[in-house]
């Protein structure tokens, strides 16, 4: 990913101190096979003889206001609870990992964890445009999801006191067929677990090494399990559910990755190519028109809370009826193809990968 550009909102008193601060940062967002211009809140921060004075309220609706003015929908990648949601925001990512047990990687493997894994290396800044390429194959469609351009490098540089990446990289006849993130431990940190943040391969043969190559750290490590953070309906994830696995989901009452919609119309009329390819609606007909501007009305689940979840896999229609939304029969059948829920064939899980959250 390029990196964000980044506008600063700033409040100061008459006489010019620093009130309060926040980043406004954009970037292209996707919301499946489409992705729009949007923006993130961070680096949010009020001077601490100025809290609790409603001055940080006000720089959000300020904020906001200006976003609205650029793009129509915004996000916030780690949300704090009880906050933005009385900004429109509403929690639309569950955050989830793979916990595999290492056990089941070696019953698999069909030997021990003693041999090394052919084909691994550590991995160099060399290899970050075979990296960038593999996770757009992987991920690039996935609702959430920042598309990777040449020159992306996200990984954390690794300091005395400061965990960094570690990056593992399986190659065959000289190409990388796959790779793998881990958490770094800073100096000092005990041995008590291994938690890969990006696990990529281009087939499952190479996902299946990778994993082999983790389990063997560990069972260097005297460790019985460890953690991968890829969706359970990805390659990594369906490979590891071969094997045997558990997916850990968690879907915040508040906080967390949130999303609002600032001008609803604009947003579905740009996400009018998403909804045809959802419906597998090529052609306009009159019953896909009439129920795409319903739905940028505002006619069909008027609440735009509710909207951005169903739009990026959150919710299903389904979800929706269960909290009280009722959809007409006559668009009953293009809401159940626009919003089927994430996990789905037409509609990956959404997943925001640690490594592109600001």
């Amino acid at each position: 990913m390029r990196s964000l550009r980044v506008r600063y909102c700033r409040l100061r008193t008459d006489g010019g101190a620093p009130v309060a601060e926040l980043e406004a940062l954009s970037f292209q967002q996707r919301f499946g096979a489409v992705s729009v211009a949007a923006e993130g809140i961070g680096g949010v921060e009020t001077q601490p003889r100025f809290r609790r004075q409603g001055h940080m309220s006000r720089l959000l609706r300020q904020a906001l206001a200006g976003m609205a003015q650029r793009v129509d929908v915004a996000f916030v990648s780690n949300g704090v609870e009880g906050v933005y949601e009385r900004f429109g925001f509403v929690g639309a990512v569950a955050e989830g990992h793979l916990v595999i047990p290492v056990r089941n990687v070696e019953q698999a493997a069909g030997d021990d964890l003693e041999a090394s894994v052919p084909g691994i290396h550590d991995g160099s800044p060399a290899d970050l445009p075979a990296m960038i390429r593999l996770y757009n194959a992987a991920h690039a469609q996935r609702p959430w999801t920042h598309e990777r351009h040449s020159g992306w490098n996200r990984l954390i540089p690794q300091a005395t006191w400061r965990p960094g990446s570690q990056t593992l990289v399986l190659r065959t006849d000289g190409a990388a067929v796959g790779y793998a993130v881990l958490e770094g431990r800073a100096f000092g940190d005990p041995l008590g677990s291994v938690t890969v943040d990006e696990l990529v391969a281009e087939n499952a043969a190479a996902a299946r090494l990778l994993l082999r190559a983790i389990a063997r750290l560990c069972w260097k490590r005297r460790l019985s399990e460890f953690t991968v953070r890829e969706p359970a309906d990805s390659l990594t994830g369906r490979v590891a559910r071969h094997m045997g696995c558990t997916y850990q989901q968690r879907f915040p009452p508040s906080g967390g990755m949130m999303a609002a919609v600032l001008n609803r119309s604009s947003l579905v009329r740009k996400l009018e190519p998403e909804l045809r390819r959802r419906a597998a609606a090529q052609q306009p007909d009159r019953v896909f028109d009439k129920a795409f501007d319903a739905l940028r009305r505002g006619d069909l689940f008027p609440d735009d809370k509710a909207l951005v979840r169903l739009l990026l896999g959150y919710w299903s229609t389904d979800d929706a009826h269960v909290h009280g939304m009722s959809v007409p029969e006559p668009y009953r059948e293009h809401c159940t193809a626009w919003f089927p829920g994430g996990g789905t064939p037409s509609l990956p899980t959404p997943y925001a990968h640690r490594l592109d959250r600001y």
